[in-house]
């Protein structure tokens, strides 16, 4: 059954931390990119958007290869705005709930489905396991009461689902879209997000075991 909200992946930055040269919606990861490893996720999602920003061409023309019917938004801005502008840009016109997506995350198979089943508004997080981590704390039902740069019971990886009529135009990250609506429902789930260099070998690994 198709997803009835809108999925917006944010791939519009350098992915400068990274240092593989390439914005990571593209690097390889056990020989495709990562963008077509999300894509198999969302081939049920009827209303997709893909924001752009640093190498537009390269990334439209990789999606093309998978989905013809995905909606390209560009962050114009992407030097000098984080993934909260590129989340709010490419919620625009969406259905009623928007699914916040980053473009180098990767989330084991069965959890993306139980994302894409879940109703209402969440925010998902994972145990800690990449280098630059943003944490979440939570409460005993599971709630996310906060973000943090220093220290949480979990990471904040995403995703994230939130009425897209809360969101406001920021330059800011993902998670401050979110921050004035905290607590929220929380969902732990198996999830890797690709920072540094060490971030991307272990995705690597971990795609294989999911996929065995």
């Amino acid at each position: 059954m198709p997803s009835t909200k809108s999925v917006v992946i944010s791939c519009a930055g350098v992915g400068s931390r990274l240092g593989l040269g390439q914005t990571k919606a593209l690097i390889k990861i056990n020989g495709r990119s990562l963008i077509s490893w999300q894509l198999e996720m969302f081939k049920d999602v009827e209303d997709l958007r893909i924001v752009v920003g640093y190498q537009a061409n390269d990334v439209v023309n990789e999606v093309l290869q998978y989905r013809d019917d995905a909606i390209f938004v560009f962050n114009h801005r992407y030097f000098e705005t984080k993934t909260g502008a590129s989340f709010f840009l490419g919620a625009q016109h969406a259905n009623e709930y928007v699914l916040e997506w980053d473009g180098d995350l990767l989330v084991h198979p069965d959890d993306a489905r139980k994302i894409l089943s879940e109703e209402g508004e969440f925010i998902c997080y994972a145990p800690k396991a990449s280098d630059e981590a943003i944490f979440v704390n939570t409460v005993e039902d599971g709630k996310v009461v906060s973000f943090s740069p220093e220290k949480g019971d979990y990471e904040w990886t995403g995703p994230a689902c939130i009425r897209k009529d809360k969101l406001e135009y920021s330059p800011f990250n993902g998670f401050n879209q979110l921050e004035p609506y905290l607590p929220m429902k929380g969902m732990n789930v198996r999830a890797y997000d690709i920072d540094t260099y060490q971030d991307y070998q272990r995705v690597a690994e971990a795609v294989k075991n999911w996929y065995e």
